[in-house]
């Protein structure tokens, strides 16, 4: 995806940040300095957070958990930073014609927080709850994180469906997708900015681009959003397909909603950027069938290795060793029962060295439960964690943290936040095994109440990549949602700015 600009003060710098729109502050240059000097790591001091629309089930909860981690010594904040405000307001609908409630509405905050370390959370079971557009700034800026989570207790929508509200950008992909009749997939497009977006929607399937039904691009009016079938897009059905969300003008977020008749419904976020290598962390241990889907959007075909990393070591599912993607299409894989008992995350590399990479995207549908009861969620690639990522949703059951090393081992550091209602942040670090998965139930703050916040941080080692899986059974059914753990980007790389003082010598040597 394309990153949004960062202005910089004191550094005349264009930066990018995957948490939206930020200024940074940079400390004053030093005219005596040597001329080269190596760049320092600065919070963002703003950031946007778009939420899609959650349901318009009349049997729908959602939850909204907002939370900034504690920084620690220099890294709470850049210099003369103020303390922040975070918060997110209603856009408009597709229908909505700024109605007179709207207006009355429009004003007031949802999850606004006071102070980083502790959540903040809001509840809601109103079936038109609309789609949300925030902001955080200052020291509530680094790191800001929003969980959206919807349980749907009855009808085709039912299920756990969550999501963590995204970043807006320019570009997007979305593998498994799906324009089936016992699919009902909507892509949510929100624009946060004043003026009008165009986005174009490009559906691919196992032989290149589906025919669209209109090559027209969609208008997303200012400060709203605008849901729309995939299936109207298309007249083809297509199982397994890949979505690219590309805007001509302007900014949207952008996440899918998928709605199954037989196994339930969750959000499908998109997936990291084209990458010849891709990590899917997170398979639960008890996945009753894990479907592979990957697109390639580049120019060569790609041949991928296929290893799942297990628990205590990597190996390759049988029968499933390796994948080809034709270039512009969709390829699957059914893995079934892949592990068996055990949690596991995918790993896709090239085939014959990374000289030979192609780039692809990917994503997982796992299924839990059997027969009637079953329940789905999804795991895209996701990046690795640079520094610090925050699963902020989670509740005193039903959180189980994954930990994937895919190469070399690495030190982790887990903190639980205080609760929304009060209590002590807790932290413990686990040492993870090189090309392994190291699933666990993540400390709890405390003494604490409410809903808490949960921060990976990599302390040394490795790569490391991460999910959390929320279950929250009801009925029978084993109700559930994975978010993946990608870097927070909470702090920018900033170059020293230095005064040219060849500019005051007149041309003077």
């Amino acid at each position: 995806m394309n990153r949004t600009i960062l202005s910089l003060i004191g550094a005349a710098t264009a930066l990018a940040a995957i948490t939206g729109v930020a200024s940074l502050t940079a400390g004053s240059s030093d005219d005596t300095a040597p001329a080269a000097k190596a760049a320092t790591r600065l919070p963002v001091e703003r950031s946007t957070l778009l939420c899609p629309t959650p349901t318009s089930s009349d049997v729908g909860t959602t939850t909204y958990t907002a939370f900034t981690p504690k920084g620690t010594g220099k890294g709470t904040g850049a210099q003369g930073t103020k303390k922040g405000t975070a918060g997110l307001l209603p856009a408009q609908g597709p229908q909505d014609e700024q109605k007179d409630t709207q207006k009355d509405k429009a004003n007031e905050p949802v999850v606004p927080l006071k102070e980083p370390g502790k959540p903040v959370t809001a509840e809601t079971d109103r079936s038109d709850a609309p789609a949300l557009i925030g902001t955080a700034d200052g020291l509530l800026a680094p790191g800001w994180s929003v969980q959206q989570t919807t349980t749907v207790a009855a009808g085709s929508g039912r299920g756990v469906l969550g999501t963590t509200c995204t970043a807006p950008d320019t570009d997007f992909w979305f593998p498994g997708a799906s324009t089936a009749k016992d699919r009902q997939d909507y892509v949510h497009l929100t624009n946060p900015d004043d003026s009008a977006a165009e986005v174009d929607l490009k559906l691919y399937g196992e032989n290149g681009r589906l025919k669209p039904s209109t090559d027209e691009a969609i208008t997303v009016p200012g400060r709203s959003t605008v849901p729309v079938l995939l299936s109207t897009l298309t007249d083809v059905d297509a199982t397994d397909a890949t979505l690219r969300v590309s805007a001509r003008s302007g900014r949207v977020g952008a996440t899918v909603q998928a709605v199954d008749e037989s196994f339930g419904s969750d959000w499908l976020p998109a997936s990291a950027e084209p990458s010849g290598s891709v990590v899917l962390p997170g398979i639960p241990a008890d996945a009753t069938d894990v479907r592979l889907v990957v697109y390639a959007p580049g120019s060569d075909d790609a041949d991928l290795k296929v290893r799942l990393a297990g628990r205590s070591s990597s190996i390759t599912p049988a029968g499933h060793e390796s994948l080809h993607v034709k270039s512009g299409m969709t390829a699957w894989a059914d893995f079934g029962n892949l592990t068996e008992g055990e949690p596991g995350s995918l790993v896709l590399t090239p085939e014959g060295g990374a000289g030979r990479a192609a780039p692809v995207v990917a994503a997982l549908r796992v299924t839990r439960g059997k027969g009637a009861d079953q329940e789905t969620a999804f795991i895209p690639a996701t990046t690795s964690i640079e520094r610090n990522a925050t699963a902020a949703d989670n509740r005193s059951k039903g959180s189980t943290l994954s930990l994937v090393a895919p190469n070399a081992s690495a030190k982790v550091r887990v903190t639980a936040s205080a609760g929304s209602g009060g209590g002590t942040p807790v932290s413990k670090t686990y040492d993870v095994k090189g090309g392994t998965t190291m699933a666990v139930v993540p400390p709890r703050p405390a003494s604490g109440k409410g809903g808490y916040a949960v921060t990976v941080e990599r302390v040394s080692g490795g790569p490391v990549y991460a999910s959390r899986m929320l279950a929250l059974p009801q009925g029978g059914v084993p109700m559930f949602t994975i978010q993946a753990l990608p870097d927070d980007r909470s702090t920018v790389a900033v170059p020293t700015a230095r005064r040219d003082l060849s500019l005051l010598n007149d041309g003077k040597q």
